[in-house]
């Protein structure tokens, strides 16, 4: 028998599960190539050097999960060399067949050319994340053709699937890659070339069907239109973006020199959302401030260390950062952006010990590398010094110590006229009335002290933009006594939930609360009897409903400790159209702190509670009314996966979130990232591999439950047994399986032949 320990479930991006998340920090992805051809490297150097998108094609394994037919290239700009004895990956497993590993279709893998740390781009990208939407990112272990072919990191693609599960926004929307053809001429400047979509051509890589008109129009807008830029550009998240490149010295970006590795997505909304990209050079590997290096080349270290705070305000061919900051708010905003990055990471030195701690997971990797750039001995040491050559950008002698730029940059920013402003207080928010239901008005106030304006952001939907509407200290905006340093605003509500966030400042500086709005924020539930309280728009291998057909459903919970009978209620998957569309049979109750499934199946002449419409998995509206018509609760969920809910945390009275089921039963959240204490159970899977039957063993007299999964991550098995249980597998499809016991945060594989 194996024992097993440990934790292996956690939320994963796209909610699917498999024996462990392929962008967890704390492990290492296990990525095995196999090609027909001996010659691989040369006929992918090959590939590269031709640019007509060719891959070559193979099988490949990741974390024990097999895929036929896969596309693998070389890509990268400086850290390609078809000399090199380890280059960087992308891997396409939709190349040939559809499918995906926990809902991601493309590995993107790099060398480690440019950062004897190792770190830079995993750490820059997890700090990031704080602040606004950025990828994912790990480390992955890559054989190929049975030999150890290197360490990489592994970076979540920025593609349709990115702006469905990170933007809320369709996958077909316009998006930009902000990199150039030549660096040599401009970059992706976000300067407006003219009227010609095609002057553009050399400048971006249109990664849509279209969107050479949106980038066009935009960079013409950012020049001339100033005034109403909120509606063309998510402002807030430009403003985060800015602020990272500054605070972490991230030159190989729109705010260095080739102005590049960015992405421009639009929303649903007509806006762009700008997302970077490519982190492998944050941190002072990069050393080049101007083009060209200014008089003998790269920047020194003290010129990275005393970057600029306000760096290229007033130069007008890097519009983003010269409009931006022109408009005294939002230079405020940049500013308290830029505190906040510095106090919760580098201040107090918490950057420095989650370098080590990564470097902890990936150390014996490292040394045991047979393509590495780097000796080990440099690796531990590029924490602090300056090690490598050939670093810094064109021309560099080394890349410096990832402490021996950050430590002294915190000193200068500590040092600014800047850093000394009094920005406003914030405190003791509230919202008022205690009770909030729908179609009511609802105060938010707060104490703010040392303001002379603040305002809340608002919205009712994650892919919505916030409207900022101004809060006042006038005694007749639920603010209490003018001039008491209470501030309110008064909100007309639908009976959607509300997200929201306050901001503050004065001649000086600006404030947030929370600090790192708009990216976080505050919420408000709308509370009603009854709930919408989780659905469901993809089961196909979940729960069946009483005729065993796996149906889409919606659970509504009862929030009282009575009975309630929902007789003549309604629901609706057309809130605007047709808000009655299936009205709730007569008899029908709902217990007191319960549940109740309606199957929206349109199957409504089947006994038992059917609407007569379906979920849509791409998203939709779906809204709860009274006998009287009147909304009580109304949720716009997003693109789901399948196998996977949108649900109320806390159960019953809380905000919306992706989640795994938990049908008629109360909603959980932190059951998803098992992170307490380590259990041990021996289990055996038996025979393995299986042809048409497995028996599974356990060291308990209780029942257990199970989850089986499939090769893409869906759940195929559920239910809870008895050791020595004996489940038949024939019908399944031939591949790898995971068998989970949740509840124990344990598994094993199960291979059928």
């Amino acid at each position: 028998m194996k024992k097993i320990t440990g934790t292996i479930l956690g939320l994963l991006a796209f909610f699917q599960v498999t024996a462990q998340s392929l962008y967890d920090v704390g492990s290492i992805t296990e990525v095995d190539i196999v090609f027909e051809e001996s010659n691989w490297d040369e006929l992918m150097d090959n590939y590269y050097e031709n640019d007509l998108g060719e891959r070559l094609i193979g099988t490949c394994t990741v974390n024990g999960n097999f895929y036929d037919s896969v596309g693998v290239a070389f890509k990268g700009n400086s850290t390609y060399n078809a000399s090199n004895e380890k280059n960087p990956l992308n891997i396409k497993l939709n190349y040939v067949l559809e499918q995906r590993f926990q809902g991601y279709t493309t590995l993107k893998l790099s060398n480690g050319a440019k950062d004897p740390s190792f770190v830079r781009e995993v750490l820059s990208y997890e700090i990031g994340r704080n602040y606004m939407d950025m990828p994912l990112a790990n480390y992955a272990k890559v054989t190929i053709n049975g030999d150890y072919y290197g360490l990489f990191s592994s970076a979540e693609s920025i593609d349709g699937n990115y702006q469905e599960r990170r933007l809320y926004c369709d996958d077909d929307n316009t998006r930009i890659k902000c990199n150039p053809v030549s660096v040599l001429d401009g970059g992706s400047s976000l300067e407006y070339l003219g009227t010609d979509s095609s002057d553009y051509f050399d400048f971006y890589e249109l990664k849509s069907d279209y969107g050479w008109n949106d980038i066009k129009d935009f960079t013409f807008d950012l020049e001339n239109n100033l005034a109403t830029i909120e509606e063309f550009l998510d402002v807030d998240r430009a403003i985060w973006m800015l602020a990272f490149n500054n605070v972490l010295v991230n030159l190989d970006s729109y705010s260095g020199p080739f102005k590049q590795n960015y992405y421009m997505i639009k929303d649903d909304n007509e806006r762009f959302l700008p997302i970077i990209w490519d982190l492998n050079q944050s941190l002072g590997s990069f050393s080049m401030i101007e083009s060209g290096g200014g008089p003998g080349g790269p920047s020194d270290i003290d010129d990275l260390i005393e970057m600029d705070l306000f760096l290229r305000e007033s130069e007008a061919d890097f519009p983003l950062i010269y409009q931006l900051l022109s408009i005294p708010r939002y230079r405020k905003m940049y500013v308290a952006h830029v505190k906040t990055m510095v106090e919760e990471n580098f201040a107090d030195g918490s950057y420095y010990t989650r370098a080590e701690e990564m470097q902890d997971v990936i150390a014996e990797e490292v040394a045991a590398e047979p393509h590495g750039f780097y000796t080990t001995t440099q690796f531990t040491s590029n924490l602090y010094e300056t090690e490598g050559g050939g670093g810094g950008g064109p021309g560099g002698a080394g890349v410096f110590g990832i402490s021996e730029v950050m430590d002294p940059r915190v000193e200068y920013f500590e040092g600014l006229t800047e850093w000394g402003y009094i920005a406003p207080t914030i405190s003791d928010i509230e919202t008022s009335p205690a009770t909030i239901t729908a179609y009511m008005t609802v105060t938010i106030s707060a104490t703010i002290e040392d303001a002379t304006y603040a305002y809340v952001g608002y919205r009712n939907d994650w892919e919505d933009a916030f409207e900022k509407v101004e809060m006042f200290d006038d005694g007749a905006h639920g603010d209490g006594g003018a001039g008491d340093g209470v501030y309110g605003v008064q909100i007309s509500l639908t009976s959607k939930d509300i997200q929201y966030y306050i901001y503050a400042d004065n001649d000086d500086a600006g404030k947030f609360s929370p600090v790192r709005a708009e990216h976080e924020f505050y919420s408000i539930v709308i509370e009603a009897d009854v709930v919408i309280n989780e659905m469901m728009p993809q089961n196909n291998v979940s729960v069946t409903d009483p005729s065993g057909d796996y149906d889409d459903w919606i659970e509504l919970y009862n929030n009282t400790d009575a009975s309630i009978d929902l007789s003549g209620y309604y629901l609706s998957d057309q809130p605007t159209a047709d808000p009655t569309k299936y009205q709730i049979p007569e008899g029908t109750t709902i217990d007191a702190n319960g549940y109740l499934i309606i199957w929206a199946d349109e199957d409504t002449d089947e006994e038992g509670l059917h609407a007569n419409f379906k979920l849509s998995s791409s998203g939709e509206t779906v809204v709860l009314l009274d006998t009287d018509g009147f909304e009580i609760n109304k949720v716009k969920f997003p693109e789901m996966s399948s196998g996977t809910t949108y649900g109320r945390y806390p159960n019953g009275d809380g905000p919306f979130m992706r989640m795994f089921p938990t049908f008629a039963a109360s909603n959980s959240y932190t059951a998803l990232s098992i992170e307490e204490e380590e259990v041990e159970l021996d289990v055996l899977l038996y025979p393995n591999p299986t042809e048409s039957s497995v028996n599974i063993y356990f060291n308990s007299d209780e029942q257990e439950q199970i989850q089986i999964y499939d090769v893409r991550g869906q759940l195929i098995y559920q239910g809870r047994i008895y050791s020595n249980s004996e489940i038949e597998v024939s019908d399944w499809e031939t591949g790898l399986y995971l068998v989970v016991f949740p509840e124990l945060g344990i598994s094993q594989k199960l291979v059928k032949q």
